[in-house]
């Protein structure tokens, strides 16, 4: 089983294989965000703490299905969160994750 920091490790590099994907730690108050041109479309806050910026009709779709909770501070920005907390969290967040990337990968102007 892997360690808080090892799974935080492991997720980082799958978020930063995605194309065009570039990271700033300590942006604002994230820890390590992650950007796709100027947006930033995940954020993580410690370990397995991913805040993920969907298009809005995904997010009510993930958050009906039960796939994330809503965010906290900014569920107006499409953000939606979700916790991994283990091996088998890291799958199922970057299927959001992926689903972000694609939506403002293709749409730059958001």
């Amino acid at each position: 089983m892997k360690s808080g920091e090892e799974l935080h490790q492991e997720l980082r590099q799958r978020i930063l294989s995605l194309p065009g994907v570039t990271e700033r730690q300590n942006a604002g108050i994230h820890e390590d965000a992650f950007f796709v041109g100027r947006i930033m479309f995940v954020h993580i806050h410690g370990h397995g703490h991913c805040d993920i910026r969907l298009a809005k009709e995904d997010q009510a779709r993930v958050l009906a299905e039960d796939k994330a909770r809503s965010h906290r501070w900014a569920p107006e920005k499409g953000y939606v969160t979700f916790m991994a907390r283990n091996e088998n969290d890291l799958a199922p967040a970057m299927e959001l994750i992926r689903m972000s990337h694609d939506h403002f990968a293709g749409d730059r102007s958001s």
